[in-house]
């Protein structure tokens, strides 16, 4: 395997058109990520192209995991938190290529998006995942807790409900 090198993403038609791809495939074969199947390209560009200009206001980071010059994953840590949580993050958007899964693509990204909400001061990060086919082993492997599940919350991409598991994970030194 090549060296996974994994920075923070800029809006251009590259970038782009690769988180869309990795989008569509996600959703495509069952990933929980908030779309339904068949997502559209169009679709997907413009949740992506509203997603990097939020980046653009330092509203979230979003990162890219690179294997050469493939976008082999990416995540999101949401930093737009009301006024009274201005001490939390949220990760969204964890997705890997089916092509790189197994080698530490999703591991590497969390773990720099932690770093990242740190040097932020934050001290907590929250997440949630599909109970059918989602990451909760990856997030329970990297420390987060399970604080509970709500059934029925969401519809997968093929159709039918899900449930989702809500982690918490503290990070940094509390003010």
């Amino acid at each position: 395997m090549s060296a996974i090198e994994i920075n923070a993403l800029s809006a251009s038609p590259d970038t782009l058109r690769m988180l869309s791809e990795i989008l569509i495939e996600t959703v495509a074969h069952g990933g929980s990520v908030s779309f339904m199947h068949p997502l559209q390209p169009k679709a997907a560009d413009a949740f992506w192209d509203n997603a990097l200009t939020a980046a653009g206001r330092d509203q979230r980071i979003i990162l890219g995991a690179w294997d050469g010059d493939v976008l082999a994953g990416t995540v999101t840590l949401l930093l737009d938190c009301p006024p009274n949580q201005p001490h939390r993050a949220e990760i969204a958007k964890m997705m890997t290529r089916r092509s790189h899964r197994g080698r530490g693509i999703a591991t590497a990204l969390m773990r720099t998006a932690e770093q990242l909400a740190v040097e932020r001061r934050r001290t907590l990060l929250v997440l949630d995942t599909a109970t059918d086919g989602g990451a909760a082993g990856l997030y329970e492997k990297l420390g987060f807790t399970l604080a509970g599940e709500i059934p029925d919350y969401a519809f997968k991409p093929h159709g039918g409900l899900s449930g989702a598991l809500f982690y918490w994970k503290r990070i940094g030194t509390r003010p």
